[in-house]
C-alpha cells in the first residue's frame, strides 16, 4: 500500500467520503478559473500563459479612452434596472401565490415554470416575430387599418424587456418561498394589537419575507449581469454586454488575455457582491434550519 492510500485511509470518514467530490470541484471548477486568471496577466495577444506577467489586458479594460468599460456599465446598468423592475413585479404575484390563488396557486406556479422548459432563444426568437416588421403587432394593427406597429426592436428598451421576461421566474419563486415563510399568527397578533395594513406590510412581513426577497434580487442580478441572448437577438446589439466583449476577445478577436481579464473582472465584481449580500442574510432561516 502507498504512502498516500494509507494517509487517505487513516483521514476521519467525512473528509474521505468528500475526497472524490473535492477533487471533481477542483478539476472541473479551480483548474479552468486559475488558468482564466492566469491568461489575464499574460501579455497581449499571446498564449504565453504562466510565462509572462502584463497588467496591461486590464488597463486596456480600465483605459477611460477605450470602449470596454462601457460594456460593463452597460450590464450592470442594464441587470440594476432588471432586477428592481422584477422585483416591483414579481412581489405582488408573490403574494397571491401565498395568500390570494388558494388551490389554484399550483396552476399559476406551473404557468410560470413552463417557459423554462423552451429554449431561451426560441422564446426570444418569438417576440422578434411579435414586434418585426410584418410580424405579429404590425400584421393586427394594419390588419384593423390602425397603421404599422410601433418600431421597439434593435433598442436598449427591448433588450431589459427580454431580460425582465426570461428573469421573472428567478425572482419570483425565491420571493414566494420568503413570503410564505411569514408566520400568519404575527401578521395577526399586530392587526390585534391596533396596526393598520400598511404598517403590518412594513414592520412586520416585509423585514421578515427580506431573506427570501434578497435571495431573488441576487439570483437575478447574478444572471442577468451575464445576458447576452437578449442583447444580440431582442437588441440587435444596439447594446454591447460585458459577455459579448468576452465572447468576442476568446473567439473573433484571439486575444485571450484580454478576455480573460474581463472575465476576472466581472467575477470579482459579482463574487465581492455576493458574498456581502449573503453575509447580510439569515441562511438558516432561510433554508428551515431554525
Amino acid at each position: 500500500m502507498s504512502m498516500a492510500s494509507y494517509s487517505l485511509l487513516r483521514l476521519p470518514a467525512g473528509p474521505r467520503c468528500a475526497a472524490p467530490v473535492m477533487l471533481f470541484l477542483l478539476a472541473g471548477f479551480v483548474a479552468p478559473l486559475v488558468m482564466v486568471v492566469a491568461y489575464a496577466f499574460a501579455t497581449p495577444r499571446s498564449f504565453d500563459v504562466f510565462g509572462s506577467f502584463s497588467l496591461a489586458n486590464f488597463a486596456s479594460v480600465l483605459d477611460p479612452s477605450g470602449t470596454l468599460w462601457t460594456s460593463f456599465a452597460w450590464s450592470i446598468g442594464l441587470a440594476l434596472a432588471c432586477t428592481l423592475l422584477l422585483a416591483l413585479i414579481a412581489y405582488p404575484i408573490a403574494y397571491g401565490l401565498n395568500h390570494v390563488f388558494g388551490r389554484w396557486s399550483s396552476l399559476v406556479s406551473v404557468l410560470f415554470v413552463f417557459p423554462l422548459f423552451v429554449s431561451e432563444n426560441v422564446r426570444l426568437y418569438g417576440w422578434v416575430q411579435f414586434f418585426i416588421k410584418g410580424g405579429v403587432i404590425d400584421g393586427l394593427l394594419k390588419s384593423w387599418g390602425l397603421g404599422s406597429g410601433p418600431e421597439v426592436l434593435y433598442t436598449p428598451e427591448i433588450t431589459l424587456f427580454g431580460m425582465v421576461y426570461v428573469y421573472l421566474p428567478f425572482m419570483l419563486f425565491p420571493m414566494t418561498l420568503g413570503l410564505s415563510m411569514v408566520p400568519r399568527d404575527l401578521l395577526d397578533a399586530a392587526a390585534d394589537l391596533g396596526a393598520n395594513r400598511l404598517m403590518i406590510w412594513r414592520e412586520v412581513e416585509l423585514p421578515l419575507a427580506m431573506p427570501g426577497i434578497m435571495i431573488g434580487m441576487l439570483l437575478t442580478f447574478v444572471l442577468s449581469v451575464g445576458a447576452v441572448a437578449e442583447a444580440k437577438i431582442l437588441g440587435g446589439q444596439s447594446v454591447i454586454t460585458v459577455v459579448h466583449d468576452i465572447e468576442i476577445a476568446f473567439t473573433y478577436a484571439q486575444n485571450w488575455p484580454l478576455g480573460a481579464a474581463l472575465a476576472v473582472i466581472l467575477v470579482v465584481l459579482i463574487g465581492g457582491l455576493t458574498l456581502w449580500a449573503l453575509s447580510r442574510l439569515d441562511l438558516d432561516r432561510v433554508l428551515g434550519g431554525r
